[in-house]
């Protein structure tokens, strides 16, 4: 998933957008239930390109459909790491995208601050908030 990998890290939402499916479901590592949908999903990722500072993939393994980025980065005074696991679907669009991060307080600094920016890219990208209920 280089492709993915290239456009995080350049903090390239149009990209990052075209790479994933209309269906895509995103698992966040704070809240128990997916959001399901492109625009939800793209409110999310921008809102963590302006939360996580010094964000660095640092490995990548990919096996049998599934691709791991593993990442570190900054929230505040708090060093995270974490990891991407991504599916794909038969058209090559991201269909499933997991995010698993530690410390616990690192991740709690992610919440914080990510209920700060969302609102802002929820208004960027147009999206209303019906869009951005997550959903069993």
């Amino acid at each position: 998933m280089q492709e993915f990998q290239r456009a995080v890290e350049a903090d390239d939402q149009e990209a990052i957008q075209a790479l994933l499916a209309d269906d895509v479901v995103f698992r966040s590592p704070a809240v128990h239930t997916p959001y399901r949908g492109k625009a939800a999903t793209s409110v999310i990722l921008a809102a963590v390109g302006q939360v996580f500072e010094d964000f660095r993939y640092t490995a990548a393994v990919e096996q049998d459909g599934l691709s791991v980025l593993v990442f570190e980065a900054h929230v505040g005074e708090f060093e995270l790491e974490g990891a991407d696991f991504i599916r794909v679907g038969d058209d090559g669009k991201i269909v499933d995208l997991r995010v698993m991060i530690r410390p616990l307080k690192g991740l709690n600094a992610v919440v914080e601050g990510m209920a700060k920016a969302i609102p802002g890219a929820m208004a960027q990208l147009g999206v209303s908030p019906e869009q951005m209920k997550a959903s069993s």
